[in-house]
């Protein structure tokens, strides 16, 4: 008896897509636990002359920090250069008001989330902004790195953070901002997460398991 194939299996994302999507997401993981702490030291007493363990963890979140700030920078690059267009595909939903009926009445169990490439016109957007917030948490890092250390990068980026302080009206509003930052990451990554899981579960494609395989299967229109 013929076997006749239901699904076909086509490559969603690039092995350095899908490394970056991870790398940024454990650092995204360790720059909120140690940028925490650098807020609130509570594993050393006030009174403490100790200061090896808070020195380690700032080490930590400023390495990450640079590796995230790396990793936005060259996944913006590839999101306009990349042979792949798929990801810029996804911009023909945004601009399609039917994309976006069709996207929110499938989240209501109506019908079928039809795709111009990677995304659904929603999820474009939120990624979108997603890394328009990463790319300011970046910023505002580097720029309160900038007023802590005075030489090296620091000192290449002194002039930029000088003005990026003033713009935000000094140092205190630019570390309260960097810290709401960080709330956005994580109200994102739990939703994100959350609907990774329900996407798998409603639509039977386009789960967790293309982003870390790469491919994505898709029913063959007869």
């Amino acid at each position: 008896m013929e076997h006749i194939a239901t699904h076909i299996r086509e490559l969603e994302f690039t092995p350095a897509i899908r490394i970056f999507h991870w790398t940024r997401a454990l650092t995204i993981v360790i720059l909120v636990i140690t940028g925490f702490y650098i807020s609130w030291p509570f594993l050393v007493a006030p009174d403490s002359t100790d200061v090896l363990l808070q020195g380690w963890i700032r080490f930590a979140h400023l390495i990450c920090g640079f590796v995230l700030t790396a990793i936005t920078l060259v996944r913006a690059y590839l999101f306009f250069f990349s042979h792949r267009n798929n990801e810029r595909r996804s911009f023909r939903d945004v601009l399609n008001l039917h994309s976006w009926i069709a996207q929110v009445k499938s989240y209501f169990w109506m019908g079928n989330l039809d795709k111009a490439g990677a995304y659904g016109p929603l999820q474009f957007m939120t990624y979108a902004v997603i890394s328009l917030i990463a790319l300011l948490a970046c910023i505002t890092g580097l720029a309160l790195y900038a007023n802590v250390y005075h030489l090296g990068v620091g000192g290449l980026l002194s002039d930029s953070a000088a003005w990026i302080t003033w713009l935000f009206g000094g140092l205190a509003p630019l570390r309260i901002i960097h810290h709401y930052l960080t709330w956005a990451f994580i109200i994102f990554l739990l939703i994100h997460m959350y609907m990774a899981v329900w996407s798998g579960i409603r639509f039977r494609h386009n789960s967790v398991d293309t982003i870390v395989t790469g491919y994505d299967y898709h029913k063959v229109h007869k």
